[in-house]
């Protein structure tokens, strides 16, 4: 009896936690704002401001189930996209093979329930292209590739706590 009492006791004290979203958030986390993230690169793409904003909003709502705040939302972004910019990568026969566009977004993040979480940080990504490809023919595809995979970088520092 005595050990079958001390088993339960043990079982009751114990929780575990589990997550479906992929976060590992407070749940008493509940919503999020997103400032207009404004373009501070000196080559500006017109839509990228725009996209990038609404991609960081749609990110925290759908995958971590937030209610998106004008603003003071329990996690908080701001930030910039401070480089949009071409360069060759690979050289053959004195003529650039591969061409590479890099955007780089400056991302300060505030947690209101957990300040140890805050921080500022600039991530960059980029993606490669054949240089006899029209840059403005691949320009929508290629932003739009690296803008998902900034989300998912962000949305991993700041919700996955990675």
């Amino acid at each position: 009896q005595y050990i079958l009492f001390f088993f339960l006791a043990i079982l009751s004290s114990c929780t575990i936690g589990y997550s479906f979203t992929g976060t590992s958030l407070s749940p008493d986390v509940k919503s999020v704002s997103v400032d207009y993230f404004s373009n501070r690169a000196s080559l500006i793409n017109p839509n990228l401001s725009q996209e990038f904003t609404e991609g960081l909003r749609d990110k925290f709502t759908s995958q971590a189930g937030l209610t998106l705040k004008e603003s003071d939302g329990d996690l908080q972004f701001e930030g910039a996209i401070t480089n949009y910019r071409l360069s060759p990568v690979a050289v053959q026969k004195d003529a650039a093979a591969m061409m590479r566009l890099t955007i780089t977004v400056q991302v300060k993040f505030h947690n209101e329930k957990n300040e140890k979480q805050d921080f500022t940080q600039s991530f960059s990504q980029y993606e490669d292209y054949a240089s006899d490809e029209d840059f403005s023919s691949v320009e929508e595809t290629l932003t739009s590739s690296i803008v998902e995979k900034l989300l998912d970088k962000i949305f991993i520092k700041a919700a996955a706590n990675w």
